[in-house]
């Protein structure tokens, strides 16, 4: 008895932060397509909504990932939590499955430590995928600094995994085959 192997199906991960967003194009489980990182400056929202619709029309995926600003512990600002409900209202508009992960779960199933950090979970990234992130794995983060811009890769990057961790089986079912 042979077995159809499961269809591709392509995601749109986005990690939404105050100078723009990171994104990851995957197709199926292990394939990256694309990744970067966007700069919002000016109207951010603006700026960042109208870049994503670029992002949305060109890969045109079957489903898009963002992080749940609104899940129990998430501190995320307004600006960045009304952005997120902008971008969800787009991709339904369009007919494009949306997936919430929340912080917690992205570090209970990545590192298996719902307290763990980002750095732990770019780390582990970087060496999941040492060919596409290795060389773009900022150093572990002063308490006085900001933020390295690059960790919105890896955000972004956590949730296309994590949703392949937890999501896909269901997703692939009715996946068109792009």
């Amino acid at each position: 008895m042979n077995q159809t192997p499961l269809k591709h199906f392509r995601i749109l991960a986005i990690a939404l932060s105050a100078g723009g967003f990171g994104f990851v194009v995957m197709e199926g489980q292990r394939t990256i397509i694309e990744f970067g990182r966007r700069v919002a400056d000016g109207d951010k929202n603006v700026q960042s909504i109208a870049k994503l619709e670029k992002l949305l029309d060109f890969y045109q995926p079957d489903v898009l990932v963002l992080q749940d600003v609104e899940a129990k512990g998430s501190r995320r600002y307004p600006r960045i939590k009304t952005l997120n409900r902008q971008v969800k209202r787009m991709a339904e508009k369009r007919k494009i499955k949306v997936k919430l992960i929340s912080g917690k779960q992205l570090r209970s199933l990545l590192i298996g430590n719902p307290r763990g950090t980002k750095q732990e979970m770019a780390e582990m990234l970087a060496s999941q995928f040492p060919d596409e992130l290795a060389s773009r794995l900022p150093a572990k983060r002063k308490l006085w600094k900001s933020e390295d811009s690059r960790m919105d890769i890896f955000d972004a990057m956590a949730l296309a995994v994590v949703f392949n961790i937890d999501c896909s089986d269901s997703i692939s079912d009715t996946a068109d085959g792009r």
